[in-house]
């Protein structure tokens, strides 16, 4: 999966203040909110967005003995 896009953003204090409330309220992050009121906004204006498939976590699977050995 590719990296997310990081980009600098500018918000008025008072416009900042009140996302992060929304994002503390739904326990999420500033910038987590942020892409959910972007994505909530274009699916309003008819616009489909692909969620991109999300990380493997965790560890690789390992191998079995016999092929380590």
């Amino acid at each position: 999966m590719p990296a997310k896009k990081a980009f600098p953003l500018r918000l008025d204090p008072a416009l900042h203040a009140a996302i992060e409330r929304l994002a503390a309220q739904d326990l999420r992050s500033v910038n987590a909110e942020v892409e959910m009121l972007l994505r909530e906004a274009l699916a309003r204006r008819g616009v489909k967005v692909a969620v991109s498939e999300a990380p493997k976590r965790g560890r690789p699977p390992q191998k079995n003995r016999a092929e380590k050995e």
